[in-house]
């Protein structure tokens, strides 16, 4: 293989080449450039400890002062510091890969002991956090040269759960936190929602995904954020003229002043041309855009939209209504507290089930309703084919016998 670096600092790396051609290789470049290249020698050993070097934006492990490995900083798209000695890579996904394709670096970790000395710390930063810090200045995971259009501090996101700094810059959203800071190219994002909160005073932005973000082991297809409603900003927007007139006329101006969510959902639609999807006509009980349930053991509200459901905030579940096979209404047992509630089964096409349990009953008319206009099949329980059969199996009196309730006030009575 051969490895050329630019004078701009960057390395590029040919591969495939005969043992032969080193001569002639050779030969080339001294003749064209007044260079003669340098041969490395390659650690084979199989150690895990060396040094790091990094050079441009290439970044090598050596062994014994030979090279056991390197990789493109250019290929990071995110870097973390866990604890105080360990320093975490994550790399760009390549999301077109075929299931038949090779495997691929997706994440590396070094430990960087608080002797090193090659990077030099002190009390406060010790020597992971200085090779954390030289690595975010090359890799791909920073703002770059790119200033942001607008910045937005101290946004609440319930998953991946944190507080972040918002940058949104011409081709990218970066959100950095303390721990964590991710970039998202907006190729990335395919769909914005806007939901508030029934008779909460914060409204969710949900920012779609696809490839999702990644934080370890755990994949997040949504960003699910949390805006205060009634919160007032005013914004100017970092941009030049001639954007504002050509790329991005008609979607954006140069400044801004109202509701932290509309201006925040606003600007990003304007750079990434996603859609946004806001509450249909679906009105609950008490007259919100979501019904409350609990998925799995999280509970949350359930929003009926136009072309789908919605489940917020933990586990954000997105269910399309081309997804669904049927809905089923279904009521709890008798007896106890709980027949005031019933559950909504949705079924899908693929025969997986999502089952949003402990919604009150009186939210039982609105949403039939609604999901009836949809044109969605609906299995109704005990064989009951109408709107009017369903809602006398869920509104059956509170005071129905329970079985095992009359079985043991039996049993009491029999033996006084």
């Amino acid at each position: 293989q051969l490895g050329v670096k630019t004078k701009d600092g960057l390395y590029y790396k040919f591969i495939g080449f005969r043992d032969q051609d080193v001569a002639s290789l050779t030969s080339f470049f001294q003749s064209a450039f007044g260079k003669t290249p340098e041969e490395k020698q390659l650690s084979v050993s199989g150690r895990n400890w060396g040094e790091v070097d990094l050079n441009g934006n290439n970044l090598t492990f050596l062994v014994g002062g030979k090279q056991a490995f390197e990789v493109s900083l250019a290929d990071v798209s995110q870097t973390q510091l866990q604890g105080k000695n360990d320093v975490l890579l994550e790399f760009h996904v390549d999301d077109t890969a075929g299931a038949n394709e090779k495997d691929s670096l997706t994440e590396i970790s070094f430990h960087i002991p608080n002797s090193n000395t090659q990077f030099v710390g002190d009390e406060t930063r010790p020597p992971a956090q200085v090779l954390h810090d030289r690595i975010m200045a090359v890799a791909d995971v920073g703002a770059g040269i790119e200033e942001a259009v607008v910045t937005f501090d101290g946004i609440a996101i319930l998953t991946p759960r944190g507080r972040y700094s918002v940058e949104l810059h011409l081709s990218f959203l970066r959100l950095q936190g303390q721990a964590n800071d991710f970039k998202i190219q907006y190729s990335s994002v395919v769909r914005l929602f806007l939901l508030p909160k029934s008779n909460q005073p914060h409204t969710f932005v949900v920012i779609s995904l696809d490839p999702p973000i990644r934080k370890g082991q755990t994949m997040y297809p949504h960003i699910v954020m949390q805006f205060e409603t009634d919160s007032v900003v005013e914004s100017e927007l970092s941009i030049s003229d001639d954007l504002l007139n050509t790329k991005f006329k008609d979607k954006l101006e140069p400044s801004y002043k109202g509701l932290i969510h509309e201006v925040f959902t606003t600007v990003l639609r304007g750079l990434s041309g996603a859609k946004i999807t806001k509450p249909g006509k679906f009105r609950s009980s008490q007259d919100g855009f979501a019904v409350k349930s609990s998925l799995k053991a999280e509970d949350g509200v359930l929003y009926p939209l136009e072309k789908g459901f919605f489940f917020l905030p933990k586990p954000p579940t997105l269910i399309l209504h081309d997804e669904i096979d049927n809905v089923e209404f279904e009521r709890h047992v008798a007896g106890g507290a709980n027949m005031h509630y019933f559950d909504l089964s949705i079924r899908l096409k693929t025969d997986h089930e999502h089952l949003f349990r402990n919604i009150q009953r009186n939210e039982y008319n609105n949403l039939y309703s609604f999901i009836s206009s949809k044109g969605l099949k609906i299995t109704n329980l005990g064989g009951a084919g109408t709107a009017e059969g369903v809602a006398a199996v869920l509104q059956e009196d509170d005071d129905a016998v329970d079985p095992h309730l009359e079985r043991i006030r039996n049993q009491a009575a029999d033996e006084s």
